[in-house]
């Protein structure tokens, strides 16, 4: 499916394509490939259930939650994304963030959010911008990737220890100074349930790779819990079904909520916030992912389903949905290769919720709590973060920067703040390596490229070269305006901007060099522009600065230019002529 964007000035990249992974998928598709997509859509969906479960508890909303948005955004990813083995569902990156706004909005706040989210997406995929988001500074998600493992393994403390408490403070420093005032409440079952839980994950992996360790501690634990009680009727160790409730087992029917501009305005932040978080790490997560199987993700494709994902699963109650890095990889071990597999781990969620749902309330929140630990410790990265410690120190002050914002305040704060100081550095660092070179007398138009052949052009006196190399945007058009500043006492007859090695030049570029020109014209000084390519040819005629300066002093070609130069020097020097080539090599 291809649609095409026809809107003037909307059109970034060309047409606007929209072509799900399962469409080409399925085209020739086998018996041999259902086979095995089925049993590895089947392992991910057991290796899911945890999780969502999990996840749905730790973001304030029930199982029930957690699981309807496995099922509904892990069924749409997988059929109307871009990435071929993607499995989508609750992760817990949104942990932070769906918690704040639960606790300041309200579940309605979490579905307005989660839908304008979504629209987000849609439209950063629709404009093309997937690929825009790939490039977002790794400090960055490092930083607030880092932040959110601390502030999961925060929200666990209570139910690992069997503290007891309630009314937990959401900050970061007061929650903790609540934990160690209470130490003397640790719990002695609760604690041993939430220890042996932690030691069955932890062994699992150094037994069998392919053995969910979630699971089989949940199962394990959940048997022995229950068997105790009974024969020791005053053990008591809390479980999901005492915090909850019995957990109803029918899908829930669609249902609307108001929108008004006051509550768009209040929440657009979070949301902004959601949508950033969720193209990162989907992103991530397919990018991981070709990797190993050497696919080929359509990014913004791959935003639009995440998008429409969004937008479906708010109708029933469920919180934000992305990629999953680590269910994807448990998808592709298991064979996994086409969109159908991620179909039938929700089919799979489907079942279990639709029919093992009574289990589920037997569970006990000390084990959730050891599944939640390690998937903290897992994203913590602190390998990742100790090399990046090694870097320039601009990529450890932005890491530092996002980790405690998003620790010590909220995740919304710590992407705006943490995607600041990186545009911040990125430009220091164009900046530093954009040049402004100055010639008179000689110049030799085989300088900075990689030619043997070395032709010297004689710049006639009173001609000055000024050469750009790098962009021309707003940072380096304020350079180039004090640099021309300190020389305008020189007065020149001739000045020429040479700029073959400009790639683009923005409104500030554009609004410094049509200053530059009238200031020029005002003193007599005479501007000619060489090299100009045809990306920034067609800005400079939008903005009429052909007008100004006349068509016929923007060169294609330092020799054109400096010929034309010398030429005006002559002139106003009335002096017959002087040396130039006879022949322009172009």
């Amino acid at each position: 499916m291809v649609f095409h964007n026809n809107f003037q000035g909307m059109n970034f990249s060309g047409p606007i394509d929209y072509r799900p992974k399962l469409i080409q998928s399925l085209r020739g598709y086998s018996l041999e490939r259902f086979k095995t997509d089925l049993i590895a859509g089947i392992v991910v969906g057991i290796v899911a259930l945890p999780l969502a479960i999990a996840f749905g508890i730790a973001s304030g909303v029930s199982p029930t939650v957690g699981l309807i948005t496995a099922i509904i955004g892990g069924f749409i990813v997988s059929a109307g994304g871009g990435c071929s083995v993607q499995i989508g569902g609750p992760t817990g990156a949104f942990i932070v963030i769906v918690y704040s706004i639960i606790a300041t909005y309200g579940l309605q706040g979490l579905a307005v959010a989660t839908l304008m989210a979504g629209i987000i997406l849609v439209i950063l995929g629709l404009f093309h911008l997937g690929t825009v988001i790939k490039f977002i500074p790794y400090p960055i998600v490092v930083g607030f990737t880092a932040g959110i493992a601390l502030t999961i393994f925060s929200t666990q403390i209570n139910d690992f220890f069997g503290l007891g408490l309630k009314d937990i403070p959401s900050e970061f420093i007061p929650k903790w100074g609540v934990y160690l005032s209470n130490l003397g409440s640790i719990d002695g079952p609760t604690l041993a349930v939430g220890l042996v839980s932690l030691g069955i994950i932890v062994v699992t992996p150094y037994i069998s790779r392919k053995l969910p360790g979630a699971l089989l501690a949940i199962i394990i634990v959940t048997a022995a819990v229950t068997l105790l009680s009974k024969i020791y009727p005053e053990l008591s160790v809390e479980t999901i079904g005492d915090r909850f409730g019995s957990l109803p087992t029918d899908i829930p029917e669609p249902h609307g909520f108001e929108l008004n501009m006051a509550t768009i305005n209040m929440l657009l932040p979070s949301a902004f916030t959601i949508a950033v978080l969720g193209a990162i790490e989907s992103l991530l997560s397919a990018t991981v992912a070709d990797g190993v199987t050497g696919s080929r993700t359509d990014s913004n494709t791959e935003l639009i389903g995440q998008g429409l994902a969004n937008i479906v699963v708010p109708f029933f109650g469920g919180i934000p949905v992305t990629g999953a890095i680590a269910r994807t990889m448990t998808n592709i071990t298991n064979g996994g290769r086409t969109p159908v597999a991620g179909i039938i781990h929700a089919v799979v969620l489907l079942l279990i919720f639709l029919f093992l749902m009574p289990y589920i309330n037997m569970v006990p929140m000390a084990c959730l709590a050891a599944v939640l630990i390690v998937v903290s410790y897992n994203m913590s990265g602190w390998r990742t973060v100790k090399s990046i410690f090694h870097n320039p120190k601009g990529d450890i002050s932005v890491l530092i920067v996002t980790f405690l914002l998003t620790v010590i305040f909220d995740l919304t704060i710590a992407i705006e703040i943490g995607l600041l100081l990186a545009i911040i550095l990125f430009l220091r660092r164009v900046m530093e390596n954009t040049q402004i070179k100055a010639y008179s007398g000689q110049l030799d138009i085989a300088e900075g490229t990689e030619t043997s052949h070395h032709e010297l052009l004689d710049v006639a006196q009173g001609v000055e070269i000024y050469e750009i190399d790098g962009p021309f945007f707003f940072g380096v058009a304020t350079k180039f305006d004090e640099m021309m500043r300190t020389s305008m006492a020189d007065k020149p007859i001739v000045r020429i901007i040479r700029m073959r090695k400009v790639p683009f030049i923005d409104a500030t570029g554009i609004h410094n060099l049509e200053t530059l020109i009238s200031s020029s014209k005002k003193v007599g000084i005479h501007v000619v522009l060489s090299g100009v390519n045809e990306n920034v040819k067609h800005a400079l005629m939008g903005a009429h600065i052909t007008n100004l300066i006349g068509e016929d002093h923007i060169c294609d070609h330092i020799t054109k230019a400096v010929v034309m130069a010398n030429r005006i020097v002559a002139e106003v020097n009335k002096v017959p002529n002087v040396r130039h080539m006879t022949e322009i090599d172009v």
